[in-house]
């Protein structure tokens, strides 16, 4: 049980849990934990820092994530989840990236820390899991404030450009702020003076 894990290691924990006989047994079991009979998709974020360590319906998944990775402002410094192993899989690869994987990782080094068979799971799903783990960049590729016209800029080019998916996350910041011209031509005049020096 992971509530109980946290606890253990001194963590506050505050649980979500929709299905109520659930609820109820995890209240039991841990009494010291915050349980909420609630949907993770209603139920507002902390304002202070916080830590997200969850087991998701791979149902969810994504919109989950999406509500936890999306806005930069959300105070959120780390996520540890369970989720579906192809989706994690694909969120974690840099290259060929997506859209939604471009824009998480201005704010985050997403990863796949540990992956899961079927037979840890009672019921046993058809599907393996893994863990994808999301630690808040020390310094974001893009700044907060340009959340919103990067996640256009980011769609706009997969939406239109051929090229998109061979750009890694990296490598769109930079074309968003600009800056892709003028490294290339740091690399060009690099590589002509190391030329010139044999």
């Amino acid at each position: 049980m992971l509530t109980a894990a946290l606890l253990g290691a001194g963590a506050r924990v505050r649980a979500i849990e929709p299905d109520r006989r659930l609820a109820s047994r995890l209240r039991r079991a841990c009494p010291e934990a915050d349980v909420l009979e609630t949907d993770a998709l209603v139920i507002p974020w902390p304002r202070e820092p916080f830590r997200v360590v969850a087991n998701l319906p791979f149902a969810l998944a994504a919109d989950i994530c999406r509500s936890l990775l999306s806005d930069p402002r959300l105070q959120l410094r780390s996520a540890d989840m369970i989720v579906e192993w192809d989706f994690a899989a694909k969120r974690a690869r840099l290259w060929p990236s997506t859209a939604q994987t471009v824009i998480w990782n201005a704010w985050y080094e997403l990863a796949v820390v540990r992956r899961i068979e079927p037979r840890a799971f009672a019921p046993v799903p058809s599907v393996a899991a893994g863990v994808l783990r999301a630690a808040r960049r020390r310094a974001p590729l893009i700044e907060p404030r340009d959340a919103a016209a990067y996640e256009a800029f980011v769609r706009r080019g997969f939406r239109d450009g051929n090229r998109a998916r061979e750009r890694d996350p990296h490598a769109w910041a930079l074309l968003f702020t600009g800056k892709e011209s003028s490294a290339a031509a740091r690399t060009v005049t690099s590589m002509t003076r190391r030329g010139r020096a044999r």
